[in-house]
C-alpha cells in the first residue's frame, strides 16, 4: 500500500490529506487558534467539585470549564499535587524524580471531596477536546506520548501494546524497556516499536523526558495568578501525524509550506533519517489539493449520500450522540439465484467504505449501520470479519458488534475532538434559493450509471445527455473523460449537450433516442 501525506498550509490553518493508494483516508485541520489540542497539559484551577457526580469542573481557560472524573485522577494524584507545589516553591529541584518519594495511591473507589479542594492548582491533560457545548474532558493521570513509547510519570509499571501479537517480542520490548527507564517513570510500548533497537527506543524516551523537564521547569516559574496556562503542548499536528502514523508504507510527503518542509525533515531525521529524502516542496501554481485530486474526493466524500462502486451508496444522518448509515444496492441484479450473493457483496463493498468514512469524518460516539438483510448466518459471519478487518487501521478505541439477524451492527468509536464536516452543497446554479449537490459530484454519479448501463449488457448503442457545460468538461483535453470511458469499456458514449436541461440534470439514452430507465 503506497501512503502519501499532503500539507496545505496558509496564513490561518493547516490541513493534513493522507491518501491510501491515491484514495483519501484522512482529513485533519490544524488552526492556528487551535488552544485544546488532545495532549496538551495545563496548569489548572479546580472549580466546583461535585459529590453526587463524583467529577470536578476545572478552569483550564477554555468558555466552559473542563471536566475531571474521579476514575480519570490516576492512583497517583497524591504524589503529583506533592511534586508540583515541591516545584512551585523551590524544594524540589530535581524533575527526574529518581529520588522523589512516592505517596500512597488513593482509593479506586473513593470521593473526590476527599482528595480535590477548590480553588487549588492542579495539573491536568486533555483527552478530549471540546465538542459542542462541552468543555474539554481532562485526566490528572499525566502521559508524554514518543514515537515508540509513552512516558508516565509517578509509575514503575512496564506495559506493551496489545497489537504486539508475539510473546518473545513482548518479552524482549519489555526487558529493554526495564533496563532503560528512569526510576519514577513508567512506559507504555507502542506498537511501532516492533523490532526496533534498544538505542532507536532509549533515543525516543530521553526526547520525552527532556520535554518532562522542560515542562517543569516553565510551571517552576508560574505563580499561583497565572494559572490556568498550558505547561506543555502536544506536538504541532504534522509531527503528531508522523509521530503516529508513520510507517514504511510512506512513499511521499509534500507540503507547499517551506518552513513546515524544513520542520518535517528534522522530524524525520530524528525518527527515520532513511526516509528525508521522501519530504518535498511543492512550488506549482495549481493549488496542492486539486493536483493530487483531494479536493473533488472531499466533494464526493462528505455529502449526506455516498457513491460506491457499481451503483451502491451509502446515506448518512447524523445526531448528536447517534450516527445512522444505510446501505443501499441501487438497481443492482434481484434475481432469485443472486440475491443473497448480490446482498453480500454490496454489504462487503459498504464495509470497507464504511470503515473509511469513520476515519475520514473522525465519527463518534455510537454508530449503527443498516446493511442489506443477509439470511444465512455464514454471510453475516463473513461480513462482521471483513469490517473488523477493515477497522483494524483505525487507530482510535471502537468495538464492533455481529450484525443481528436484521442486519444492523453497532459500533462504538471513541469520540476525542469534534466530528469533520464539510460542506458540499453549493448555490443552485439555475437561480434558486435552494442550494444543490456540488457540480463535481455529478460526474461521479454519470460514471457509476454509465458502469450499471454497460454492465447489464442491455443496450448496444448509448448517448448521454447533458447541460452543454458538463458535455463541454467530459470532451475537453485528451484523454477526455469520454476517451477513457472508451478505452474503459470498449464502447463509444456520444455525448449530446442539451440546452433545455437544467445543469445538474442528465439522461441515458438508446440507439432510439428513448430515455433509458
Amino acid at each position: 500500500m503506497k501512503t502519501e501525506l499532503i500539507i496545505r498550509s496558509n496564513s490561518s490553518d493547516i490541513d493534513f490529506a493522507l491518501l491510501k493508494d491515491g484514495k483519501l483516508t484522512a482529513l485533519n485541520n490544524e488552526t492556528n487558534d487551535n488552544k485544546f489540542s488532545v495532549g496538551d497539559i495545563f496548569l489548572a484551577k479546580i472549580g466546583k467539585v461535585l459529590s453526587g457526580l463524583n467529577a470536578s469542573f476545572v478552569d483550564v481557560g477554555y468558555e466552559k470549564d473542563g471536566f475531571l472524573h474521579y476514575q480519570d485522577l490516576g492512583a497517583q494524584l497524591k504524589s503529583l499535587n506533592k511534586f508540583i507545589k515541591g516545584v512551585s516553591t523551590g524544594k524540589i529541584k530535581d524533575y527526574t524524580l529518581k529520588n522523589f518519594q512516592l505517596e500512597k495511591d488513593i482509593d479506586k473507589n473513593g470521593s473526590i471531596v476527599d482528595v480535590l479542594k477548590s480553588g487549588q492548582s492542579s495539573l491536568v491533560q486533555i483527552v478530549k477536546e471540546p465538542i459542542s457545548t462541552k468543555g474539554p474532558r481532562l485526566s490528572s493521570e499525566i502521559s508524554i506520548a514518543g514515537r515508540y513509547l509513552v512516558l508516565v510519570p509517578f509509575s514503575d509499571r512496564v506495559s506493551v501494546s496489545q497489537k504486539i501479537m508475539d510473546p518473545l517480542e513482548k518479552e524482549r520490548l519489555k526487558r529493554l524497556i526495564k533496563s532503560i527507564k528512569p526510576k519514577g517513570f513508567g512506559v507504555i510500548v507502542r506498537t511501532v516499536a516492533e523490532n526496533k533497537k534498544v538505542a532507536e527506543l532509549d533515543r525516543d524516551l530521553q526526547n520525552s523526558l527532556e520535554r518532562w523537564v522542560v515542562m517543569c521547569k516553565k510551571f517552576r516559574t508560574l505563580k499561583t495568578q497565572d494559572t490556568p496556562t498550558k505547561v506543555l503542548s502536544e506536538l504541532n499536528r504534522a509531527s503528531s501525524i508522523l509521530r503516529d502514523l508513520f510507517n514504511d508504507s510512506f512513499s511521499s510527503i509534500v507540503t507547499n509550506d517551506e518552513v513546515l518542509f524544513l520542520e518535517i525533515k528534522e522530524y524525520l531525521q530524528e525518527i527515520a533519517p532513511d526516509k528525508e529524502s521522501i519530504v518535498s516542496l511543492y512550488k506549482s501554481q495549481l493549488p496542492i489539493f486539486e493536483k493530487y485530486g483531494i479536493e473533488r474526493q472531499i466533494k464526493t466524500s462528505f455529502g449526506r449520500t455516498v457513491s460506491m462502486s457499481k451503483g451502491a451508496y451509502l446515506v448518512i444522518e447524523h445526531t448528536e450522540a447517534l450516527h445512522v448509515i444505510d446501505v443501499n444496492s441501487g438497481n443492482r441484479s434481484n434475481k432469485a439465484t443472486s440475491q443473497a450473493d448480490t446482498a453480500l457483496e454490496v454489504n462487503l463493498i459498504a464495509a470497507s467504505e464504511i470503515a473509511r468514512q469513520l476515519q475520514l469524518r473522525d465519527m463518534g460516539g455510537i454508530i449503527v449501520v443498516d446493511f442489506i438483510d443477509m439470511h444465512t448466518a455464514e454471510h453475516r459471519q463473513k461480513l462482521y470479519d471483513h469490517l473488523k478487518a477493515e477497522m483494524d487501521f483505525d487507530r482510535t478505541k471502537h468495538k464492533i458488534l455481529p450484525p443481528s439477524k436484521f442486519g444492523l451492527v453497532q459500533i462504538t468509536r471513541q469520540r476525542v475532538r469534534p466530528e469533520l464536516v464539510i460542506k458540499t452543497q453549493e448555490s443552485d446554479p439555475n437561480g434558486g434559493s435552494g442550494e444543490v449537490e456540488a457540480p463535481i459530484v455529478i460526474i461521479d454519479k454519470i460514471g457509476v450509471e454509465l458502469e450499471k448501463l454497460i454492465s447489464s449488457n442491455k443496450h448496444k448503442k448509448i448517448s448521454l445527455n447533458v447541460h452543454p457545460f458538463i458535455a463541454a468538461y467530459l470532451t475537453k483535453g485528451f484523454p477526455s473523460i469520454q476517451h477513457r470511458w472508451f478505452t474503459k469499456y470498449k464502447k463509444w458514449i456520444k455525448i449530446l449537450p442539451r440546452d433545455a436541461y437544467q445543469y445538474l440534470t442528465f439522461n441515458f439514452t438508446n440507439k432510439h433516442g428513448k430515455i433509458i430507465e
